[in-house]
C-alpha cells in the first residue's frame, strides 16, 4: 500500500500512539499561543519599538491576516503533498518567522514578521487535526481528538501566564524567541515518530487564486480601517485601499462561484476554496452571521484587555495575564455540558442565553479603571463572561457541522474558523480607532481608559445582537443532521476561544479529513 493509502491503524495508548499525540499537542499550541500571549507583550514592545496604537493593532493583525486567510489552503496542500510534511513546513517557517520577530528593529520589521508567522500557522493548524484523523484507529480517534483539545487548553490556560513571566523576567522578545526550541522538539519528534499520510483524491489544480484574492480582501480592508482615523496616511491612499479590499472580494465570490460550476460541469479547473453552495443552508449562514458578531466582539475585548489592566489598571504583565483564567477554566469546565444541554432541548436557548451573559460580562469589563482591585473588579467581570462564553461555543459549532451536508462537514468547519478569524481581525482594525484608541493613547492612562469604556460598550452590543440573532434564526432542531441524526457537540472536552477548531471531516474515506 502507497503511504498515502495505509490504514489507521495507531492505538492512542501505545508508544507511537503517545509521540503522535505530542508532535500534534505541541504544534498546534506554539501557534495557538503565540496568537494570545502577544497581547500581554504590548506595552512593552510599544515602548521599545516606539509604536503608536495602529502599529500595536498591526502586530496582532498581521498575523490573524495570513492565518484567515491561507488556512484553508493550508490543509489543501497537506491532503496532497502529505500532513506530516506540510505540517513539518510549517513548524519550521513559523520557528524562522519567530526569531525574526525577536530582533525586530522597528514595528514594520515586526508587522511583516508577524504576517510570516501567520502563514506558518496556517500551514501547521490544519496539520495537527489532520494527522490524528489519518493515524489513528477508529475506536482511538475520538479519544486522541479529546486529549489533543483538553491539553491544548492546558496550554492555553499556562500560556499567558508564562508570557507574562517572560516579559518581567527576560523580555518581551523572548514571548517569540521561546518558539524557537518548542519548535525544534516538535520537529524531532514528528519526524521520528509521525506517520506520513496523503489523500489519494486530491487531484487538480490548488485554488491559489482564491485564497491571494481571500487575503487581499482582508488586507485592503484591515489597512483602511485601521489607518483611516488617525490621519497620518492620505485619504487617498485609504479610499484605495478600501476600494482595492472590496474589489478583492467581489472577484474571490465571483472567483469562487465559476470553479464551482465548472466543478459540477466536469471541466478541469481548481476545485474552489471556499464551495459557496455551503451557503445553500439559511441556518449555515445565519450561523455563521452570529459567529462573525461574536467573535469580532470577543477579538476586540481580549486585544484591549489586558493592554488596560497594564495601561490603566497598573497591573504588571504577568498579573494581567493570568486575569482571564478564569475564562479559561470555565471552557474546560463547562464547554462539554453546553454542548450535552445543546443536544437534549436545542442550540437556541443557550446561544442566546450564553451571549447576552457574555455581553453583560463585557459591560462589567468596562468598568474595569484606575486602581482596580482583582477581586472586587476583575474576577467577577472575567467569571460572567467566562459563563457567558462556556454556554455559547461548543451549542455554536455544533449547530455548523449540523447545518452543512455531510460531504461538506470538513469545508463548513473549516468557513466558520475563517469567518471567526476574519471577525476578530476586522473589529479589532475598526473598533479601538473608533472608541479613540489612537496614536499615543496607551501612554495615557485617562485617554485609554475612556476609549476603553467605549469599546467595550461596542463588543457588549455585538454580543447582545449575537444573541438577538441567536433567538430569531437557530432552530431548536438545528442539531439535526440533515440526515435526520444527532450531532455531536464538537467541544467534548475544551473548546478554544480564539476560533472554532477546525474539526476532521467525517469519514468518506481512511485519512481524509478536509475536502
Amino acid at each position: 500500500m502507497a503511504a498515502g493509502e495505509r490504514a489507521p491503524d495507531v492505538r492512542l495508548k501505545s508508544g507511537p500512539g503517545r509521540w503522535i499525540l505530542l508532535a500534534t499537542v505541541l504544534g498546534s499550541s506554539v501557534a495557538m499561543l503565540d496568537a494570545t500571549v502577544v497581547n500581554v507583550a504590548l506595552p512593552r514592545l510599544a515602548r521599545d519599538l516606539d509604536a503608536d496604537m495602529a502599529g500595536l493593532q498591526w502586530t496582532v493583525n498581521a498575523y490573524t491576516l495570513t492565518l484567515a486567510g491561507f488556512i484553508l489552503l493550508g490543509g489543501s496542500l497537506g491532503d496532497r503533498y502529505g500532513r506530516r510534511r506540510i505540517f513539518l513546513l510549517g513548524v519550521v517557517w513559523f520557528a524562522v518567522a519567530s526569531v525574526l520577530c525577536g530582533v525586530a528593529q522597528n514595528i514594520e520589521m515586526l508587522v511583516v514578521s508577524r504576517a510570516l508567522q501567520g502563514v506558518g500557522g496556517a500551514l501547521l493548524t490544519p496539520g495537527s487535526l489532520a494527522i490524528i484523523q489519518a493515524s489513528f484507529t477508529a475506536d482511538d480517534r475520538p479519544r486522541a481528538v479529546g486529549a489533543w483539545s483538553g491539553l491544548g487548553g492546558v496550554a492555553g490556560a499556562i500560556g499567558p501566564f508564562a508570557g507574562g513571566w517572560l516579559v518581567e523576567a527576560a523580555g518581551w522578545r523572548w514571548v517569540f524567541l521561546l518558539n524557537v526550541p518548542l519548535s525544534a522538539v516538535v520537529v524531532l519528534v514528528a519526524v521520528r515518530h509521525v506517520p506520513e499520510s496523503v489523500d489519494p483524491g486530491a487531484r487538480g489544480r490548488f485554488d491559489v487564486l482564491g485564497a491571494v484574492l481571500a487575503a487581499f480582501a482582508l488586507a485592503g480592508t484591515t489597512y483602511a480601517l485601521t489607518e483611516a482615523p488617525g490621519g497620518a496616511v492620505s485619504p487617498t491612499v485609504i479610499a484605495a485601499a478600501a476600494a482595492g479590499g472590496v474589489a478583492a472580494a467581489v472577484a474571490f465570490v465571483a472567483v469562487e462561484r465559476a470553479r464551482g460550476g465548472a466543478g459540477r460541469a466536469g471541466r478541469a479547473t481548481p476545485r474552489p476554496m471556499l464551495p459557496l453552495e455551503v451557503f445553500a443552508s439559511r441556518q449555515f449562514s445565519a450561523v455563521n452571521v452570529v459567529t462573525f458578531v461574536m467573535y469580532g466582539g470577543m477579538g476586540v475585548m481580549f486585544f484591549l484587555f489586558v493592554l488596560n489592566l497594564q495601561v490603566v489598571g497598573g497591573f504588571s504583565p504577568i498579573a494581567a495575564g493570568t486575569a482571564l483564567l478564569p475564562v479559561t477554566a470555565a471552557m474546560l469546565l463547562l464547554s462539554a455540558r453546553a454542548g450535552a444541554l445543546a443536544q437534549k432541548i436545542g442550540p437556541r436557548l443557550p446561544m442566546t442565553v450564553g451571549l447576552a451573559v457574555a455581553a453583560a460580562g463585557t459591560l462589567m469589563v468596562g468598568r474595569i479603571g484606575a486602581d482596580a482591585s482583582y477581586a472586587r473588579d476583575v474576577l467577577p467581570a472575567v467569571i460572567v463572561f467566562g459563563l457567558g462564553l462556556s454556554a455559547v461555543v461548543a451549542p455554536l459549532t455544533a449547530t455548523v457541522l449540523a447545518s452543512a451536508d455531510v460531504s461538506h462537514a470538513g469545508v463548513a468547519s473549516g468557513v466558520n474558523n475563517a469567518v471567526a478569524r476574519a471577525a476578530g481581525l476586522l473589529a479589532v482594525a475598526a473598533i479601538p480607532p473608533l472608541a479613540g484608541l489612537t496614536g499615543d493613547a496607551y501612554d495615557d492612562p485617562s485617554e485609554f481608559s475612556h476609549g476603553f469604556g467605549i469599546a467595550m460598550a461596542v463588543c457588549a452590543v455585538m454580543l447582545a445582537g449575537g444573541a438577538v440573532l441567536s433567538f430569531l434564526t437557530v432552530g431548536d432542531d438545528a442539531l439535526r443532521a440533515p440526515s435526520g441524526e444527532a450531532v455531536e457537540p464538537e467541544c467534548k472536552h475544551q473548546c478554544g476561544v480564539g476560533a472554532p477548531q477546525l474539526q476532521p471531516e467525517p469519514e468518506a474515506a481512511p485519512g481524509r479529513p478536509h475536502p
